[in-house]
């Protein structure tokens, strides 16, 4: 079983920058087969903005491609996700998600609101 808990959200004005944070316990994040970032906004499904696999590599939504960074930190077990010139679409809660065979885990969110 893994455990996520994400930080980092917060209030930031149009054009800012936030860093999120997703640690992991429970389970190395190198042996698990991809840790994703969701958004969700009110009425909407949720979406997947990034995702880092067990190798590193690294897909975007097109919506943040650019702006959007996803990492990770091996030695703190955690997974970062870098957000640039933040706009009032990228607010809502992200949540982080761990997928391993047919397990899927999630965090319980952190809230990101932009101000225009």
């Amino acid at each position: 079983q893994v455990q996520l808990v994400e930080s980092g959200g917060g209030l930031v004005q149009a054009g800012g920058s936030l860093r999120l944070s997703c640690a992991a316990s429970g389970r190395r994040i190198f042996s698990i087969n991809n840790i994703s970032w969701y958004r969700q906004t009110p009425g909407k499904q949720r979406e997947v903005v990034a995702l880092i696999t067990s190798g590193g590599s690294t897909t975007y939504a097109d919506s943040v491609k650019g702006r959007f960074t996803i990492s990770r930190d091996i030695a703190k077990n955690t997974v970062y996700l870098q957000m640039n010139s933040l706009n009032p679409e990228d607010a809502g809660v992200y949540y982080c998600k761990s997928r391993s065979g047919n397990y899927d885990y999630w965090g319980q969110g952190t809230q990101v609101t932009v101000s225009s």
